[in-house]
């Protein structure tokens, strides 16, 4: 069973030295960033890597996320940055933004999915950039599941799950966004959103024009190769069946919900909706308060044993093209709209 530190009620940059070590030494830590907690190895030690694979029982093809302390760290891994690239960094790191850029040789096959790009992070979480800088490697680190399932946002719904499968586990709380980053790439002077997160379209769009990748809400074909990852299986759902319905007429939503609604239901709405329903649990009522708890209440679903979970959808801009995302691959794309 791994080793757990709790950091929730006190920080002290000492008190990760002993994690470092772990991650020196090749082995797995669990710890958080300000998106979702990650499963964390030497991403430049392709066994320790590998690890995370089987930890996760991830596919090969999906690529993981490299994240970084410092801007010569992010040298040490890829080459030719370009200037909007150089910008983007400039601007958003650290912060929940993960950058496509071209690798170097020192970074693993296993990292890129055989790719000859890199995503590349810099948390704000300060718990993650010193865990870096101590470890004084790049992490990588996938969301903190088993793969397919609700990515972990506190360690009280994911340490039954990972207690045995990682070697060191760092509780920070609850991260404050709850999606995973937002991953871009540059391609041809323009910025390609590969996978929506907390940095938006809107935001984005001040330093040039952007390209909405057409996988974001749609299913990916089985060889289909992808450059992000969380975009090419089945991810965040529960066990149960959902099904995710939306309009802008909201009482033409609340009726067809309401008309597959029975006893072996359960719904997921806004909190404003709760009332409408017999059976339901509310996830907030903005798109901050929805994709910090989403993932929670997925995981959380379960326990009913309901045969169908009917989840209430958002306006696909903004982070509300986020939350759908997420909401669309956790419904395995059984998906209405009015």
């Amino acid at each position: 069973m791994a080793i757990y530190l709790n950091l929730k009620n006190g920080y002290d940059k000492n008190l990760l030295k002993e994690a470092s070590n772990y991650i020196k030494e090749g082995k797995l830590v669990l710890f958080p960033t300000e998106t979702v907690y990650g499963i964390g190895a030497d991403g430049l030690n392709e066994i320790a890597v590998r690890n995370i694979f089987v930890a996760k029982n991830r596919a090969a093809d999906n690529p993981l996320i490299l994240h970084v302390s410092s801007m010569d760290m992010i040298k040490r891994i890829v080459e030719d940055i370009n200037p909007l690239e150089r910008t983007l960094i400039n601007s958003f790191f650290p912060g929940p933004l993960t950058l496509i850029l071209k690798r170097k040789n020192i970074v693993p096959n296993v990292v890129t999915a055989n790719l000859d790009t890199v995503g590349v992070r810099m948390p704000e979480n300060q718990i993650a950039r010193d865990l870096i800088e101590l470890s004084d490697t790049p992490i990588a680190a996938p969301s903190a599941n088993i793969s397919g399932r609700p990515s972990g946002t506190n360690i009280e719904d994911i340490f039954e799950e990972l207690k045995d499968k990682v070697d060191y586990i760092i509780d920070g709380g609850d991260t404050k966004i709850g999606l995973e980053s937002t991953v871009v790439r540059v391609i041809n002077d323009e910025i390609h959103i590969l996978r929506p997160g907390k940095i938006t379209y809107d935001e984005l769009r001040k330093y040039g024009k952007v390209v909405v990748s057409n996988h974001i809400l749609k299913e990916v074909e089985k060889n289909d190769v992808v450059l992000s990852p969380g975009m090419k299986y089945k991810h965040y759902a529960p066990n149960s069946k959902c099904v995710l319905i939306y309009s802008d007429d909201k009482t033409k939503m609340i009726n067809k919900m309401k008309e597959l609604e029975d006893e072996n239901t359960l719904v997921i709405t806004n909190d404003n909706n709760v009332k409408e329903f017999k059976n339901a649990t509310g996830y907030g009522k903005t798109l901050e308060e929805i994709s910090h708890n989403i993932f929670r209440i997925l995981r959380s679903v379960d326990k009913q044993n309901k045969k169908l979970i009917i989840i209430e959808g958002v306006k696909t801009s903004g982070l509300g093209l986020a939350i759908m995302n997420r909401l669309i691959r956790a419904c395995s794309h059984n998906y209405i709209e009015l």
